[in-house]
């Protein structure tokens, strides 16, 4: 019976083709994401070891400019730990924001990985964390690059330097260039030392540094000096050992890739999940047409047993020569992968290829078993075909009773599923969304189940159409689309699911898209926010600088304060008072916002009722330098998004701050937005690269942006599940023709010339893709409704929008995935011979 499956295999190669293409972009997938994971990993880990190599005890305090608490390490603690026994040398570190202009005067890096430190030298002139490959360290007035930023920036030692921190551009000689193992550059970001006293003047305060790293001498025990350190450090202060530090580092970093790892593996699931209706499709298709081979060898002995295994060991050998290939294409995936992370400006740390054990037998395993599994029901229907039935060429047909009860089993699952996905929806937040995922999951299972009852009134309801445009081409489509109900709607099923996922994310992403826009034009006047590319605070020079700018009607920054409240602790935007109004879209309830500028407060409707405040009041609250005071309750205004619940001049804020944590600056200007007023901020601000400044679209973009990003990486990977979903419209065409030969013989000797035939099959496909898309569209504005229901809490100005323009080009495009999927096909069938044709049994 093997000898016999081998046999079979290798007699219709071209009919499993489509299978084994299925089964092997999943394959590809599982295989390729496990050994790029694999090796990402193994090379984050050996670099996150090699930069502790040299670090027996690293010492961290968090401490930075307007921490009140931590004031850092001072000099004197850190000579003390030097003079320790068993230590080599002991740096002081102190880090913070810088970023380089390159030569367009743009920001090299991305921002949030652009990195200033100090460069901290030994007795022999070398810091050991640093490398330098041309130059040396820098001094007063210079500034050491690391080696992909300065060719990103065509700078040579000598030139001249443009960097920015959060205060004023600067322009420093370059004393050298560097290399290093630091994360933040191998994440495509910029690494920028200054000398010791510069470095401590702007991250931190003269004397004082945040980390020491404690290089152990020779024969010395991590673990003794670790206890020797801690005794002289400050109590806030937390120390470990290098080694330590690396497993925790390590921890993290496998922590952070089994996000991705998971998402692309969710994807690879989808692709199988939709291989498997091809599968099964093309095994219960071969089986139909080995009907009577079958049966013959039930009469000549062979048992039940061995009919199901024999389909069985087929499909295991297809199942084996998906993964083989499929293997091969994981491997240059994962190469691939790992070329676009350093293509996008990520370089990747050096190392090997790593090819686990796990992912080689999950991409065999996964293969083998999906193919076998997939194959189990055509198998056992194979399986139950009695010898009589095939002497007679009587194929097994749906009995009455089965049909029955696959819509009854189908009926309840969808039900189910539907209730789930409602009751989801209804239940909102996290605990909602993981039931609506249950939901979805037998709701899609359950409709597949009733494809083939719901394909015959639907296609029912179109062959008129098709009839009085097409003719008899047109009515010969439709009627062979449903004479199979069962493999039109496996083969639907396909298609159903990969436009029940695209439809659902288009929309989500498209209703919270014009929810964060309708958001930003009811609550925004301004016409700029000015705010650093880092993500992090701006200087109070930046605030200044834009006030004195030319063309600029009202300036107010959004500045980070608060205060305690008996047991509440208030945020507050501060702010400045005749200007604020003037640049954000303020209903005001009761009371004056004028009142600000007289030291008063105003406060948001629900934090108002939710206190019992109301205009006139008295707030007795304490700083967060721990000083007490009394506010006036100025004015209540409805919640404005961009603003905290609390409203204050920032002349009282910054009585009891050490330093202003200015978030945003937002600018009128007069005449309104226009490239002379953009370009007179950006001149005001020293043409600083590491300041963005963004009109109304940009603020748009940046909020909406992610979305639209996360929405085109999905479409990207859902593809794959898509170009399954064609192979097995193929697959169908072909197996159709293969068994109408005869008719189609009988239909071209009756007249029906070539060009109807062609058009026959490629109305065919198209009806079956449609059919699918539209049941899957259907499905994805259900699970997008649902799923936006959960969310619509945390989004202000949330209504379901539903994106038709997208959903049309869905619908053609599966109108074109049938006229593709058709080409081969159809042409088969036009160029049969129809002598040959008709005596075909």
């Amino acid at each position: 019976m093997f000898r016999t499956a081998l046999r079979n295999v290798l007699a219709h190669k071209a009919r499993l083709l489509m299978t084994v293409l299925a089964v092997m972009l999943g394959v590809a997938f599982v295989s390729g994401t496990l050994v790029f994971t694999d090796t990402l990993g193994n090379a984050l880990r050996n670099q996150s070891a090699k930069s502790y190599d040299d670090v027996a005890v690293s010492v961290q305090t968090y401490a930075h400019t307007r921490d009140q608490e931590k004031s850092g390490i001072d000099a004197a603690t850190l000579k003390r730990i030097d003079r320790l026994d068993g230590v080599s040398a002991a740096h002081g570190r102190v880090s913070g924001f810088a970023g380089v202009a390159d030569p367009d005067g743009k920001l090299i890096g991305s921002g949030w990985s652009n990195t200033g430190a100090n460069f901290s030298p030994g007795a022999d002139g070398k810091d050991p964390q640093y490398t330098f490959t041309d130059g040396s360290g820098p001094k007063a007035g210079q500034v050491a690059l690391d080696r992909a930023t300065a060719e990103k920036g065509e700078y040579q030692v000598g030139d001249k330097v443009r960097v920015a921190t959060n205060g004023p551009v600067q322009e420093l000689t370059l004393s050298g260039v560097f290399t290093t193992e630091d994360g933040a550059v191998n994440a495509g970001g910029s690494l920028v030392l200054f000398d010791q006293r510069t470095a401590q003047e702007q991250y931190l305060r003269p004397g004082y540094f945040q980390d020491v790293t404690v290089a152990a001498a020779s024969g010395a025990s991590d673990a003794e000096l670790l206890k020797r350190v801690q005794a002289l450090v400050p109590e806030e202060a937390t120390a470990n050992t290098g080694q330590e530090l690396a497993e925790e580092q390590a921890k993290q970093i496998e922590q952070g890739l089994s996000g991705l790892n998971t998402m692309l593996l969710a994807f690879a699931g989808i692709a199988l999940f939709v291989g498997v209706f091809l599968i099964a499709n093309t095994f219960t298709m071969l089986i139909a047409q080995r009907t009577r081979e079958l049966a013959l060898m039930r009469a000549v002995g062979a048992s039940r047993r061995q009919v199901k295994r024999s389909v069985l060991a087929e499909a295991a050998l297809v199942g084996l020569a998906a993964s083989v290939v499929g293997f091969g294409l994981g491997l240059g995936l994962a190469v691939t992968l790992r070329s676009a992370m350093d293509a996008f400006g990520a370089q990747m740390p050096a190392g090997p290829l790593v090819v686990s054990p796990t992912a080689v037998g999950a991409a065999f395993g996964v293969g083998i078993v999906i193919t076998v599994l997939a194959a189990w029901l055509p198998a056992r229907r194979a399986a139950k075909i009695p010898p009589v039935a095939a002497m007679n060429s009587v194929h097994a047909v749906a009995t009455v009773k089965s049909l029955v009860v696959r819509n009854t089993i189908g009926s309840i699952i969808t039900a189910a599923g539907s209730v789930a996905i409602v009751g989801g929806a209804s239940k909102g937040g996290e605990d909602g969304r993981y039931l609506i995922a249950g939901g979805a999951f037998f709701a899609l299972l359950g409709v597949m189940v009733l494809i083939p009852l719901l394909s015959r009134p639907v296609i029912a309801a179109v062959r008129p159409l098709l009839t009085k445009l097409f003719g008899v081409s047109g009515k010969l489509a439709a009627q062979n689309a449903v004479r199979n109900p069962r493999r039109t709607g496996t083969t639907a099923s396909a298609l159903a699911i990969g436009l029940t996922l695209v439809t659902g994310l288009s929309v989500l992403g498209l209703t919270v898209g014009q929810a964060i826009d309708r958001t930003t034009t009811d609550h925004i006047k301004a016409d700029y926010m000015v705010a650093m590319a880092s993500g992090g605070p701006l200087d109070a020079s930046a605030v200044e600088a834009l006030e004195k700018a030319d063309g600029v009607s009202a300036v107010s920054p959004k500045q980070a304060a608060g205060f305690q409240v008996e047991d509440d602790y208030l945020g507050a935007s501060s702010v400045t008072p005749g200007a604020v109004e003037k640049v954000f879209r303020i209903d005001v309830a009761d009371g004056s916002l004028g009142t600000l500028g007289d030291g008063a407060i105003a406060v948001d409707t629900k934090t108002a009722e939710k206190q019992g405040w109301k205009v006139g009041d008295t707030v007795r609250v304490t700083f967060d330098d721990e000083k007490k005071g009394e506010l006036e309750v100025g004015a209540t205004f409805k919640p404005n998004e961009f603003l905290d619940s609390v409203l204050i001049d920032r002349a009282v804020a910054d009585a009891h701050e050490a330093a202003p944590m200015i978030q945003e600056v937002w600018v009128n200007a007069d005449g309104g937005a226009s490239d002379s007023a953009r370009q007179a901020l950006v001149d005001a601000l020293g043409n600083n690269p590491a300041i963005d400044v963004m009109d109304q679209q940009d603020i748009r973009n940046a909020f909406g942006g992610v979305i639209n990003t996360m929405l085109y990486i999905m479409y990207g990977l859902l593809a794959m599940a898509l170009i399954i979903a064609v192979l097995g419209v193929v697959n169908t065409l072909a197996m159709s023709v293969f068994e109408r030969q005869q008719e189609i013989g009988m239909l071209r000797a009756i007249g029906l010339d070539r060009r109807r035939v062609k058009r026959m099959i490629r109305l065919e496909a198209v009806v079956i893709s449609l059919f699918g898309a539209v049941l899957g569209t259907g499905l994805g504005v259900f699970l997008g409704w649902a799923v936006g229901e959960t969310i619509a809490g945390s989004v202000p100005g949330y209504e379901l929008v539903l994106p038709w323009d997208r959903i049309a080009v869905f619908l053609a495009l599966a109108a074109l995935v049938g006229v593709l999927a058709a080409l081969w096909p159809a042409r088969s069938a036009a160029r049969l011979n129809m002598l040959t044709a008709i005596k075909t049994e």
